[in-house]
């Protein structure tokens, strides 16, 4: 008797390796470019202005696929509160945490996207988790664990400012992942992704520039190039790249895989770290790299579809 072929699972096929691929690239070198941003301009500004990066590139972008600005008032609603949560919470409340521990921690504790992602994706899409996908997340997130401890004890600050930066990075991770949960709705689907994510970065750069406004006052400017240079990094590759990478990812795979680039992505930091700051790596590190990175192959390779 004839067995039915092997069904390749899609979170392994070229058209979700690359973009992830990218996507972790970039997201990997983000947390050193952030901590050069901390200083002169408060961190909503610096964010504001990042946004307004991105949200401009984005339109440029949407325009040239001239896509339809015809979202109607459903989709622009639904534009604007992705930028709340995605352009505004997530990354007012990094920038926060890096003001209090190092972005070596920081990229750690935000491995546990993971999580939320996964019982978010079951509770609001109905997105079963295969037994392998749950084998591949526990040897990540023991990865994860390691990583941890070895980032809490090389942190120079106090207990009570690990515990703020930890706060603040956990209150970042609800907001990163109610976006891309909502990226994985049937609602995102039915609007045009370049001209979404443009309304929402631009919204959230407007949302962001008045609680800057609010809470610091009147914008602040910074004189080195270098900070500039930051921006326009984050801006237009960390952001008018990378989201539409991965929110299209998501919408292949689910958010719960899709979330392995949060995982992957302090190894890589570390791995630059290692390049420009003189990171040196403990048996701790290596251990829980190799964990992360062995929990990301059995999880990508689960056969279970994603919903």
């Amino acid at each position: 008797m004839l067995q039915p072929p092997e069904i390749k699972p899609r979170s392994t096929t070229l058209g979700v390796l690359v973009p992830f691929g990218i996507v972790t690239l970039i997201w990997g070198s983000t947390w050193l470019v952030i901590r050069d941003q901390l200083g002169v301009v408060p961190p909503s500004w610096s964010v504001t202005y990042r946004f307004l990066v991105a949200g401009i590139c984005m339109t440029g972008w949407a325009l040239w696929q001239r896509e339809s600005w015809r979202l109607g008032a459903r989709g622009y609603a639904f534009a604007v509160v992705l930028g709340l949560f995605q352009f505004c919470g997530n990354f007012n409340f990094v920038y926060r945490a890096e003001q209090h521990v190092t972005s070596g921690l920081v990229s750690v504790v935000f491995a546990l996207l993971l999580i939320p992602n996964a019982l978010f994706g079951r509770i609001f899409l109905g997105q079963k988790l295969g037994r392998q996908l749950m084998i591949g997340s526990a040897i990540a997130m023991a990865g994860v664990v390691l990583l941890f401890v070895r980032e809490a004890q090389v942190d120079p600050h106090g207990p009570g400012q690990v515990l703020a930066g930890i706060c603040f990075t956990l209150c970042a991770i609800l907001c990163a992942s109610t976006a891309n949960v909502m990226q994985a709705t049937p609602t995102a689907a039915r609007y045009p992704m370049a001209t979404t994510v443009a309304v929402a970065m631009l919204a959230g750069a407007a949302i962001d520039a008045t609680f800057a406004y609010a809470t610091v006052g009147a914008p602040v400017v910074e004189h080195r190039t270098v900070y500039w240079l930051g921006i326009l990094y984050l801006g237009v590759f960390a952001s008018a790249l990378a989201f539409p990478l991965y929110f299209g990812v998501i919408r292949t795979i689910g958010p719960a895989k899709a979330a392995y680039s949060s995982v992957i992505v302090p190894v890589i930091a570390m791995m630059l770290s290692t390049l420009f700051e003189g990171y040196r790596w403990s048996g701790l590190a290596i251990g829980g790299a190799a964990l992360a990175a062995f929990g990301l192959v059995i999880a990508l390779r689960a056969r279970r579809p994603n919903r």
